[in-house]
């Protein structure tokens, strides 16, 4: 089998789309996501889509395969928010080791399923509360979590995802890039302490509007540079903004990345009721002109993008040349 470093060299790898997207299109109840474990638990649960691993995942793995049979080469695991911190909001704490590890023995078991050659990407979202920013506008120096606690709900679900199986450790949709470090941090912990072989790292950041910078203020360049030290296989752009809007943002990604470029736009931007119109035939034509430019090495969808968007996106790539890396950095990659 050949590994991800040999096929991006070949050609445009396939990401997935939305987790979240699909998961409302099954209309869950409060009920569904308890299931019989959770059926007395003290706080409301519907919305803790990463708890689906363990209450419906017969469910995730259908969205996997769907991916899959869409033409998606990378899966990322049901585990955007599966850390002891942004769990703490159902009480959950002590649940984010089992969930990540149940994600990955998920996702991996739909590969094997699908019978395709596909790599599974353990998601790591960007939390919710943040080094950079203060939830207190009255008290800007304030932060309602430390570096290290940050870095020690990462090291777990680290833990939970390699324990799981997965291929590559993606921390994406990053709008604080301080918050990206600790988890670069907790990998580089990982797998020092364990002496493991490490594994691949995708990033993957956000820039909010069209300022053309992160949430926390970085340019694309500032941030880029913060975190080329984890030496990823990927750096990248998601959510946020649609691929109309983020043409700009990667072409600039191209031309100073050293590695591989990742691009997987929202289905457009939301409307007036907070959902996505764009058609896949649309996204995928965005994505089709950024590969036909030499921009892009994986490509894929967020928010609001389904198994029709990758499947489109999959058919309008395919063929086209990826993106070269540059010579000096060739070796090293």
């Amino acid at each position: 089998m050949k590994t991800i470093q040999d096929c991006l060299k070949e050609r445009i790898l396939i990401i997935d789309g939305a987790m979240g997207t699909m998961i409302q299109l099954y209309k869950l109840a409060e009920a569904d996501y308890r299931g019989e474990r959770f059926k007395n638990w003290p706080s409301d649960l519907k919305g803790n889509n990463d708890l689906l691993c363990l209450t419906q995942p017969q469910i995730i793995k259908e969205i996997h395969k769907q991916y899959l049979d869409a033409g998606a080469d990378i899966i990322e695991t049901n585990t955007f928010n599966a850390q002891k911190i942004s769990m703490a909001d159902y009480h959950m704490e002590q649940l984010a080791y089992e969930i990540n590890l149940a994600a990955a023995r998920i996702a991996k078991e739909a590969v094997k399923e699908s019978g395709k050659t596909a790599w599974v990407a353990g998601a790591i979202g960007p939390m919710n509360k943040t080094l950079s920013l203060s939830p207190d506008v009255n008290n800007p120096g304030f932060r309602a979590v430390t570096f290290d606690e940050v870095v020690n709900a990462y090291y777990e679900q680290v833990r939970g995802l390699v324990d799981g199986g997965v291929d590559i450790l993606l921390i994406e949709t990053i709008f604080d890039t301080l918050n990206a470090k600790a988890a670069i941090f907790a990998i580089k912990k990982y797998f020092r302490e364990t002496k493991k072989e490490p594994l691949p790292i995708m990033i993957s950041g956000t820039i909010t509007d069209a300022s053309g910078r992160t949430l926390s203020g970085q340019t694309l360049e500032a941030f880029y540079t913060s975190v080329m030290h984890a030496k990823p296989l990927s750096i990248g752009l998601n959510c946020a903004l649609g691929a109309k809007e983020m043409r700009l943002h990667i072409e600039e990604l191209s031309q100073i990345a050293a590695c591989y470029v990742s691009a997987y736009p929202n289905a457009g931007l939301p409307n007036a009721m907070g959902e996505y119109d764009e058609k896949p035939e649309d996204t995928a034509h965005y994505l089709e002109d950024w590969a036909k430019e030499g921009w892009v090495n994986i490509v894929g969808g967020c928010c609001g993008t389904t198994p029709d968007h990758i499947r489109h996106i999959a058919e309008e790539v395919k063929g086209i040349a990826p993106r070269q890396l540059p010579i000096v950095e060739k070796e090293l990659v």
